[in-house]
């Protein structure tokens, strides 16, 4: 059965640090590029960020770049969103996905509140 499940949410203040992360079962974290989106109150999901593993290749978010990171471990088959000076506009629900173009599996997600 695959699951994706997400931890590491909570509140924090502006310019606070979060780090998610996402285990996996079901695949590895080789077998699909494996992405976090985020969707906040009254807005519509979108893709945050997104790593290959096996090509070694990651996406970020215009809005995000230079403040989150994205990585996998292969042997605890999860992956992490290193989230840094983080604003009040990512106040979300951020979920683990994958494959990340045409997701086929969600997490169930956890919320992210940044206070101002």
């Amino acid at each position: 059965e695959v699951q994706l499940v997400e931890s590491g949410g909570g509140l924090v203040q502006g310019g606070g640090s979060l780090r998610l992360s996402c285990a996996v079962s079901g695949f590895t974290v080789d077998d699909y590029a494996i992405g976090w989106f985020r969707q906040a109150p009254g807005k519509e999901r979108e893709a945050v960020s997104c790593i290959s593993s096996s090509e070694g290749t990651a996406y970020f978010k215009d809005s995000v770049k230079g403040r989150f990171t994205i990585s996998s471990d292969n042997a605890e088959n999860k992956v992490y969103l290193q989230m840094n000076s983080l604003k009040p506009e990512d106040t979300a629900v951020y979920f683990c996905a994958a494959p990340c173009r045409t997701v086929k599996y969600w997490g169930k997600g956890t919320l992210v509140t940044v206070s101002s």
